[in-house]
């Protein structure tokens, strides 16, 4: 479980570092606006130069810190070992795409996380027989975004009714819509941060024939041959570095997604995002469900 983090403490790997820890972090840069990779271009027989996308790379975090464990240098020795024992784990360091969590937490600030490798723990023993050991941490978060320490996440059921509802007065005849016609369901989801969440969808059937629609920009997320039985899903990761799409069984799911939809685009602003999906579904028991992080510009 992970620790529950006061002001100015870090976890790193596991390991609880700052404030009332062993760990003492003396300073921390890095946490500012991620640097850009530009694509700036000199304008021909002109002054100036013609300003193109800019992308962020990746965030280099440091942390000049120093074990502190007086008379003790077997447990200085440990505390080094453990920061480095998760980056060490083959199924981070070995498997490609996979991060680990560096979770912080500032004053006044909720607990926010980065995503990314462990690059270096260089420590320096000469005064260790004392229980001092001053560390240089290098973390490289390959996604620059802070997001929140837990997942939000919401249900979407889709509904039998056609849309708009009744208008009064009702009179008959009154129809309800049947499974012939692809039903649509309105749902919301509220990224409450300062930047672009990504979320993960996860549609299970029964259900055919799917489209996913962000309401306010009408980015869609289209399966025209998509059928599932009842117990089947299928999984459409929105995240960068991830923008995959698989089934229950595991296996890539790519090539059922229509060439005009964009998962690398279908974010969730700032604020309340109106989703909505259609699909034909007579049982009224297929789900979508949305999970997400907060995402933010700043810590």
């Amino acid at each position: 479980m992970p620790f529950e983090l006061t002001d100015w403490q870090y976890e790193l790997g596991g390991v609880l570092m700052g404030a009332g820890t062993p760990i003492q972090v003396i300073e921390t840069t890095g946490l500012g606006r991620a640097q850009v990779r530009d694509n700036d271009a000199d304008q021909p027989s002109a002054d100036g130069v013609f300003a193109g996308p800019d992308y962020y790379t990746s965030r280099q975090v440091q942390f000049d810190a120093a074990v502190r464990i007086p008379g003790d240098p077997a447990a200085c020795h440990d505390v080094v070992d453990a920061l480095q024992a998760q980056a060490d784990d083959p199924a981070v360091r070995l498997a490609g795409g996979v991060t680990m969590p560096l979770r912080m937490k500032r004053p006044g600030r909720p607990v926010k996380v980065l995503n990314g490798r462990l690059r270096k723990v260089d420590p320096e023993y000469a005064q260790v027989i004392h229980g001092y050991v001053p560390l240089d941490i290098e973390f490289v978060a390959t996604d620059p975004t802070f997001y929140a320490d837990a997942d939000s996440v919401t249900e979407i059921p889709l509904g039998w009714l056609t849309g708009g509802g009744f208008a009064a007065p009702v009179v008959a005849p009154i129809y309800v819509q049947s499974g012939t016609v692809a039903a649509d369901r309105p749902g919301w989801a509220t990224n409450t941060g300062t930047g672009h969440a990504w979320p993960i969808i996860r549609i299970t059937g029964p259900v055919a024939t799917v489209t996913v629609t962000h309401a306010e920009t009408g980015r869609q997320l289209s399966f025209p041959t998509l059928a599932l039985a009842a117990g089947q899903w299928i999984e459409i990761d929105t995240r960068p570095g991830y923008c995959t799409i698989t089934r229950e069984n595991g296996g890539n799911a790519s090539s059922l997604l229509a060439p005009s939809s964009r998962i690398d685009l279908f974010s969730l602003p700032p604020g309340q995002s109106e989703m909505r999906w259609t699909g034909f579904d007579n049982t009224n028991s297929a789900r979508m469900r949305l999970t997400w992080r907060d995402a933010y510009t700043a810590l």
